[in-house]
């Protein structure tokens, strides 16, 4: 749609009205206004009484709505939205909505403690839970309720059985949220330097960036088991030749 202001069309982009943009995005008016007034999208573009809206106002609102969906608070939204610049263009902004969806796939679930030790099969102690906390497999969201980790349940009840001791999953729990960081803002960093600059200058939809994150993420996460493995394996050598000498 191409809106005419007289005789002269407005530029050449599709502006949708209020209701054309609520239903793109999936947001009532009221919401679509508040964000507004919040500053977390623009204003309407005005032509007389009537005002409308881009691509640059979809792509802000599912950016929002992506992260309402990652449990962002109305001021942390605004502090991430605050980050981009205003001339963001939307493949700019769909790149940030892309690069919050989860690296992988993992099924929770919401137990009791009673649930949680029915699944475990045993009487879970402090100890236990805290243990299962450190190594990531549970995650505490009331009093005695969790979200549990059901593909990896097992994983972390197996290590209990066996005596893993809570200060290494504790330890070993800050090694990986520190590398992790590390190794998730340098990706990002080459993405956004090596990768989102190619893409943008052919033009690319939304669409096709956010299918190739989702087909990079196997791979980048192979590559880290096998770059971990690797270093694994050359530690544990270089430990051996080390207690020979």
């Amino acid at each position: 749609m191409v809106v005419k202001e007289g005789d002269a069309a407005v530029g050449t982009l599709t502006l949708l009205t209020l209701e054309e943009l609520t239903e793109r995005v999936g947001m009532s008016v009221r919401n679509v206004r508040f964000y507004t007034t919040k500053g977390l999208v623009p204003p309407p573009i005005r032509r007389g009484r009537s005002g409308y809206y881009t691509a640059d106002h979809v792509a802000r609102l599912q950016l929002v709505r992506e992260l309402q969906g990652h449990g962002f608070t109305l001021s942390a939204i605004e502090r991430y939205v605050a980050g981009i610049p205003a001339d963001a263009s939307p493949e700019d902004i769909a790149l940030h909505r892309t690069m919050l969806a989860p690296w992988m796939a993992d099924s929770w679930q919401e137990m009791t403690r009673a649930e949680l030790e029915r699944e475990a099969g045993r009487v879970l102690g402090r100890t236990d839970v805290e243990t299962l906390h450190a190594l990531g497999l549970l995650r505490p969201v009331a009093r005695g309720r969790f979200q549990v980790s059901r593909s990896q349940l097992g994983v972390g009840l197996g290590l209990l059985d066996l005596g893993y001791p809570i200060e290494a999953a504790r330890a070993a729990a800050e090694v990986y949220a520190a590398h992790g960081r590390a190794i998730a803002e340098e990706l990002y960093e080459l993405f956004r330097t090596k990768v989102w600059p190619v893409y943008k200058e052919q033009g690319v939809s939304p669409e096709k960036i956010q299918d190739v994150v989702e087909r990079l993420k196997p791979l980048s996460i192979a590559s880290l088991v096998q770059a971990y493995e690797a270093g694994m394996d050359e530690t544990r050598r270089a430990n051996i030749a080390k207690r020979a000498r």
